[in-house]
């Protein structure tokens, strides 16, 4: 379902962004034996920098948190609903006229990515090691943010 928010915006930067107001995304991670593992989506390939790996997000609605979109978007794209998750720390990554909120939040029960509801957005989900994101092809936004996002991760 499409709202009044959607929709493609220019940054100060001279980027194209989704998002009339802004987007916003969740990080879910978790303690794994090498570090934190991250439950990131692979962007189905019909989609904006489609065939990468990042958090699920979108487009926020006109007056909507950040957190409320974050959780919004993961309960359309994976199925997860907030009782299955604690919310912890943002991270803003403005660009001037627009901007992403990456939603840090930990798993309040198991999540094994087989379990999850995917919707026509994302090709595949896993939890990846920190130390592996090296390995895969990433958002390109996502991984612009990671140097801001690892301190938060292994707070």
């Amino acid at each position: 379902m499409f709202s009044s928010t959607d929709g493609w915006v220019t940054c100060a930067l001279g980027h194209r962004h989704w998002g009339r107001v802004g987007a916003a995304g969740l990080l879910v991670h978790r303690a794994g034996a090498d570090g934190p593992e991250l439950l990131l989506q692979h962007r189905a390939t019909w989609s904006h920098h489609g065939g990468t790996w990042g958090t699920p997000g979108g487009a926020l609605h006109a007056g909507e948190s950040a957190e409320h979109g974050a959780l919004r978007e993961v309960q359309e794209e994976l199925g997860l609903t907030p009782q299955d998750l604690a919310l912890g720390p943002s991270s803003v990554d403005d660009h001037g006229g627009w901007s992403y909120t990456t939603v840090l939040a930990r798993p309040l029960r198991d999540i094994e990515p087989g379990d999850l509801r995917l919707d026509g957005e994302s090709d595949g989900v896993a939890w990846i090691a920190l130390g592996d994101l090296v390995s895969v092809p990433l958002h390109p936004g996502f991984e612009a943010s990671l140097y801001r996002l690892h301190d938060l991760l292994v707070a």
